[in-house]
């Protein structure tokens, strides 16, 4: 292969840019939770909010593009994770009820172990068998919609905002338990299989 046929090791398109973009508003959105004036928690959510919303994008500018990358498909969930680790810590700190830190070690927990397996899976050759499915983007949408609401923290249009994102919180760690379960029961099957094969 000639060195002008080689595809870079970090292939930097559109699709790319937006997930790096994601990670580097992360230490902008400490700054804005912990700055001393009244709107940085409305902003620090809208961050949030959009950071987000590039999840989406990405993903879409990579297929609508053709600018999926193996570097792409790796960075991608790490710059969701790092977000979204980090927004609980911010908002646990905030609050730092028992319960709220057993849903708070719940989704870490659900994130750690399933990056873990698709790992693993990966290194199997069974990647796809682990693959998002329907329930996993449903409980992110309720997990970002929840983690927004609680950095915003504030009463909107006399709706009780913290309220709310504390329950939708909750239903994001019930989803999360669920999608996890889906996770771990195809990866079972697939091992099963794997096991009971003549080449095994």
């Amino acid at each position: 292969m000639t060195p002008s046929a080689r595809k870079p090791a970090m292939p930097m398109n559109l699709a790319t840019v937006l997930t790096l973009a994601r990670i580097a508003s992360i230490p902008v959105l400490v700054l804005l939770f912990y700055a001393p004036w009244t709107w940085t928690h409305q902003a620090a959510a809208m961050l949030f909010l959009a950071a987000a919303l590039t999840d989406w994008l990405d993903g879409w500018v990579a297929r609508r593009f053709d600018q999926a990358s193996s570097f792409g498909a790796f960075l991608d969930p790490v710059a969701d994770k790092l977000m979204v680790v980090v927004a609980l810590v911010l908002v646990l700190q905030r609050s730092p009820a028992p319960w709220l830190a057993v849903v708070c070690a719940v989704i870490i927990g659900r994130e750690i172990s399933i990056s873990a397996l698709r790992e693993w899976m990966a290194e199997l050759g069974q990647r796809a068998s682990v693959r998002v499915g329907g329930i996993g983007k449903i409980k992110t949408i309720v997990q970002m919609t929840a983690l927004t609401m609680l950095i915003w923290h504030d009463t909107l249009w006399g709706l009780p905002i913290r309220d709310i994102g504390l329950a939708l919180l909750v239903i994001a760690a019930i989803l999360t338990l669920w999608s996890a379960w889906q996770y771990l029961r195809a990866a079972w099957l697939v091992l099963n299989q794997n096991d009971s094969s003549p080449a095994s």
